[in-house]
């Protein structure tokens, strides 16, 4: 007779740090600086199983760019492209303290991670579409065509906000700058976009998509619906996952990161994928061309796992000191993406600590005089500003219908009766 089985149980995964602990990041799985191959464009997906395992990684511990995946970049790009990151970096700062002296409502930063939607930005091309989630706000500020102000009144929903209210803070939406429009709901780019690069390859244009989602959301079925059709197709797109270790307090383990990569999955779909060292500046860059390159000869997707870590909480409603440690960014090995890029440039001889410090002042100053010109239009929540009423009923259809126009004169009668007729304080 064979032995009884033991009792069935579940794995539930744990975080390798918690609060009044320190992290074990054994489980990143790195490679060395310039260590792992790079495949021609061309190269079979299947063929990209071990890069889907290993770490594409550019800059070595010294600043240097070494290995196969080392672009070829101008000095005075690297410079820009740090520029974009401060920019980034001082952006969010600013509008984190504005939400808490209660100017806007909400904010998101994406302290840690500016080097990949910068690095980004400067490997497509004008007409390309984006479709982010809600740390890319590096695809608008690497540009000079986006002014902070009109950011900055989008948080405030204010008069000059180019959404009119309609969207939360940070979901911005810029069709002049391929900048789809941002969804709470997690997940729904990646479909959106593959829709949207299937279409472009259908006209036969030339334009291609990406697509950004977090390492939580990889769980999500619009995650793997956009896999299967990207891959069926073939379609034009980049499909980047941004693993930051953490979804609001559920460690990236609980979305299936554990037992293998993020982009393990891409290579099980039948699609082309890299892992890569998302806090390194230039194998961003490098990725990005590579990727972008596979679509736009036809060559079909790809989805690319940017490793990096959060490195300030989920949003202003979040304390990620509850849930882990609190030194945990400073100790992250892939380090600061500022910083690495900052010792790159300053090996080449082209950056300085000095000019660090003015480049950062001048960015500051930027960033306040823009908060304080969005501040004129219309206020901010701490002057209790309400738009107009009619703003409800504007701008949703060209020629607004009959049924609108009785319900405008409906609230304004309302809102006239009402603003007449103010109850008396602890009138029920």
């Amino acid at each position: 007779m064979s032995e009884p089985h033991p009792p069935l149980r579940l794995h539930v995964p744990e975080p390798s740090g918690r609060p009044g602990q320190e992290t074990d990041f054994g489980f990143l799985r790195l490679s060395p600086a310039g260590a792992v191959r790079r495949p021609p464009v061309d190269v079979a997906p299947a063929e990209t199983a071990d890069l889907a395992d290993a770490l594409v990684r550019v800059l070595d511990d010294e600043g240097r760019a070494v290995g196969p995946w080392a672009p070829e970049v101008e000095v005075e790009t690297l410079r820009r492209g740090l520029r974009a990151m401060l920019r980034v970096r001082a952006f969010d700062a600013r509008m984190l303290v504005a939400q808490r002296q209660r100017k806007i409502s909400f904010y998101m930063q994406a302290l840690g991670e500016e080097a990949i939607a910068t690095a980004h930005a400067f490997a497509i091309a004008p007409g390309d579409m984006c479709f982010p989630t809600y740390r890319q706000q590096g695809l608008l500020l690497a540009r000079d065509d986006i002014p902070l102000v009109e950011l900055m009144c989008q948080l405030m929903s204010n008069e000059r906000d180019p959404l009119r209210g309609r969207q939360l803070p940070v979901m911005y939406s810029y069709k002049r700058a391929g900048f789809f429009s941002i969804s709470g709901n997690l997940a729904t780019q990646f479909i959106q976009a593959v829709g949207w690069a299937m279409a472009s390859a259908i006209k036969g244009d030339t334009r291609i998509a990406s697509a950004w989602i977090g390492d939580g959301a990889t769980a999500e079925s619009d995650f793997h619906t956009a896999l299967t059709f990207a891959h069926v197709y073939r379609a034009p797109v980049i499909l980047n996952v941004v693993n930051n270790q953490w979804a609001i307090s559920s460690f990236q383990a609980i979305a299936g990161g554990e037992a293998t990569t993020f982009a393990a999955r891409g290579v099980g779909s039948g699609i082309a994928s890299l892992r890569v060292d998302g806090n390194d500046w230039l194998a961003v860059l490098a990725a990005s061309r590579w990727a972008a390159e596979r679509a736009r000869r036809n060559l079909g997707p790809t989805l690319v796992e940017w490793v990096t870590y959060r490195g300030g909480p989920h949003s202003s409603s979040d304390d990620p000191a509850r849930y882990r440690p609190g030194d945990d960014w400073q100790r992250f090995p892939l380090g600061d993406p500022v910083a690495r890029l900052a010792r790159h440039l300053e090996g080449l001889g082209a950056w300085s600590a000095d000019e660090q410090t003015a480049v950062q002042q001048a960015i500051e100053a930027e960033v306040g005089a823009a908060l304080r010109q969005a501040e004129s239009y219309g206020g901010t929540l701490i002057d209790n500003h309400v738009p107009p009423i009619e703003s409800l009923f504007e701008d949703v259809f060209q020629v607004m219908p009959a049924h609108l126009h009785e319900q405008l004169a409906q609230a304004r009668a309302e809102w006239a009766q009402s603003s007449a007729n103010p109850k008396r304080e602890g009138q029920a």
